[in-house]
């Protein structure tokens, strides 16, 4: 494994197509077979149907608190999208690579894979450990089944690095989020005896209505944080289906919504206010059910944990909130410690065709975790 560098190790995570509606069992059982080569110890953790898997990894005295590398393994479809190479090869095109997953987030993971390795070779005083967990591309699910795992299994750590893409600068915050369905349910009836009956789509808009409302208010009166490029928490629509024909009043239609909340705010308290908009004549044709959820995080810029980090990355690294959320929240609540978010690549290219990583990036990435495991020893 000596010819092994995070670049060759980019280049084979790419080819394996861990889109989240697929298994991730061929690129675990690759991750695995690297490590215990080099005397890694790895515990997997599979879902019910044995077809997805997280790993965990560990180097060093498991006694002691250490550092916690994080990265999800699934991807988000290509299909539909117009790419200009294969993107499930690793294209090297003007110092970037080009491939699904490059910045969010295989280019972390190899970068991560070799820091492990790194951390092998030398006699550790604290631990190193690598989580890599499946489907977080779809409400960071996969990871929920390692969480008690790995809080029974290593002490809780001095940090967590979660590594989506933030160009290698260093992001303490992000939002919550909560995903909500709302069946809203009306009477069948001919078109023309419309008033007759109760149509499932006007029940609907008032539900719409009321989240406009609750938007509103949230942005005069809510909670603001400057850090954001919206500094409140959103209500926002996503997907509206109902009616089956013009000339029969729908007796169904589904709004699917969502609360990106800040850490002050509670989605479940929105969720009460959004439901209290709603006039009594229609709240009781509508059922909503909580999808899916995962917590925002929010790290104090003045704990110990991150002046550390600071002082090993490049002075000029700026402190910042990020948009899109991740998996930190869960692994701070579950592990009570310190998460932070640094990886290579830009959010901006990901999910999108001919998404890249700059080698300049991976290098970067390179160097800090490297410093990461100097500090460990």
């Amino acid at each position: 494994m000596s010819d092994l560098s995070s670049i060759s190790l980019l280049s084979k995570l790419i080819s394996f197509d861990t889109t989240s509606y697929k298994t991730n069992l061929e690129l675990i059982q690759y991750v695995k077979f690297v490590f215990e080569q080099n005397q890694i110890s790895v515990e997997l953790n599979f879902n019910e149907d044995k077809t997805k898997a997280n790993l965990l990894a560990s180097v060093g005295p498991l006694d002691q608190p250490g550092i916690l590398l994080s990265g999800h393994s699934d991807v988000v479809p290509v299909e539909g999208q117009q790419w200009d190479s294969p993107p499930f090869e690793a294209t090297f095109k003007n110092e970037h690579i080009y491939g699904r997953g490059t910045a969010d987030m295989k280019g972390f993971l190899a970068c991560a894979i070799m820091a492990m390795l790194d951390a092998s070779q030398k006699s550790l005083k604290r631990p190193l450990h690598l989580c890599i967990s499946y489907d977080e591309e779809i409400g960071c699910i996969g990871v929920r089944g390692i969480l008690e795992q790995l809080a029974s299994t290593i002490v809780s750590p001095l940090l967590c690095v979660i590594g989506e893409p933030t160009m290698m600068q260093l992001a303490l915050a992000h939002k919550g989020k909560t995903v909500f369905r709302a069946k809203c349910r009306g009477e069948e009836g001919h078109s023309a005896l419309a008033p007759r009956y109760v149509n499932a789509i006007h029940v609907a808009s008032q539900l719409v209505e009321s989240l406009q409302q609750i938007q509103d208010d949230l942005r005069v009166k809510g909670h603001q944080d400057i850090g954001y490029d919206i500094p409140y928490t959103t209500v926002h629509v996503g997907k509206i289906v109902g009616g089956t024909a013009l000339n029969i009043v729908p007796n169904q239609c589904i709004v699917d919504y969502e609360i990106r909340h800040l850490v002050q705010d509670k989605s479940s308290d929105i969720q009460e206010k959004i439901l209290e908009k709603i006039k009594q004549q229609f709240q009781v044709y509508i059922d909503v059910e909580e999808v899916n959820q995962y917590p925002g995080l929010k790290t104090s810029a003045t704990i110990e944990a991150v002046q550390f980090i600071q002082k090993i990355l490049p002075a000029e690294t700026s402190l910042r909130n990020i948009s899109f959320g991740t998996e930190g929240g869960l692994f701070q609540n579950a592990l009570n410690c310190p998460v932070v978010v640094c990886g290579p690549g830009d959010i901006g290219v990901a999910h999108k065709p001919n998404e890249y990583v700059a080698i300049e990036q991976m290098q970067e990435c390179d160097t800090f975790l490297a410093k990461l495991v100097e500090s460990l020893c």
